[in-house]
Order: C-alpha cells, then structure tokens, then sequence
C-alpha cells in the first residue's frame, strides 16, 4: 500500500518546522557603537558587569542570565506554541510566538535590572556620581542605556 500527498498543506507544515528548527531566539546586548560616557560598547560594559573584573575592582553583577532565567517557564510555553503552529503549517504563527518568547525574555532581563538586589555600589562609585551631579545609587543604572540595550534576535543557527 502506498500513500499519495497531494495538496499544499504538507508543504506548508515542511516549511513551517524547518524555520522553526533552523532558527533561535537569543537574548542579549548588541555589540553596538562606542558609549559617548564610557570607551567601551553596552556590549563590553554589559559582559564586565555580568561577570564582575577584580582587575577594575569591579564585582560581577549577573543580570543577563538570571533574566533569562526567571521566565523560562513562559518561554517555554510560547516556543511550545510555536511548535504547535508549525505543525499546522502556519509559518505566521511559529514567528509570532518566537518573537513573543524573544519580547517576554527581553522584558525579563530589564525588569531584573531595575529590581534585583545587586552588590551595592562602593563608596568611591557613590561620590563619583554626587560629583556628576547623579543621586542615584542602584547599581546598573546610571543612564538607562545599558538596560535599554538589551534585546532579542531572531536568526538561523550558525550565523
């Protein structure tokens, strides 16, 4: 016994996963430009700050990961959702629900920037920024531009 397709709906299912399967949602800080207040990218600040540098006397700040972290539950159920369209072929859904995990992650890792309860700022970082005309005082957040920076790609793998 043979089984003949005809139609285009196996097609669309085809094509749906394989963008599904050849595609990742990535959460992160785009290398960028040059900061006008600092000799270094979002990118490079983002990494000292996530990691720490004892060499800057710098503690390591995780904000990336922990952000990521805290919805993967939700983001999981949204690349489920994607999945699910692509298995009814709909290559218009499976990209709305990776956009939409890519968003809640983004969304997550800002949101943990301006809550988390980070290593607070020394002493020295604290009078710097009087001396700036700067009362702020929350670790990560001085011009908003590194929290701002953060973002989702959507790409195919190995790219």
């Amino acid at each position: 016994m043979s089984v003949k397709v005809t139609g285009e709906g196996l097609a669309g299912i085809f094509e749906a996963i394989q963008v599904l399967t050849q595609h990742e949602v990535l959460i992160g800080i785009p290398h960028g430009e040059t900061r006008s207040d600092a000799d270094m990218t979002n990118a490079q600040l983002g990494y000292l700050h996530e990691s720490g540098s004892p060499a800057m006397n710098l503690p390591a700040r995780p904000f990336l990961v922990p952000g990521v972290e805290a919805v993967n539950d939700l983001t999981a159920k949204q690349l489920t959702k994607a999945a699910d369209e692509g298995l009814k072929g709909n290559l218009a859904g499976v990209n709305r629900f990776l956009h939409i995990a890519g968003m809640t992650a983004q969304n997550s890792v800002r949101r943990y920037i301006t809550t988390a309860a980070f290593t607070p700022l020394s002493q020295a970082t604290i009078n710097a920024r009087l001396r700036a005309g700067k009362t702020r005082t929350k670790p990560l957040i001085d011009t908003g531009q590194l929290r701002n920076s953060i973002t989702y790609v959507i790409r195919k793998k190995g790219e």
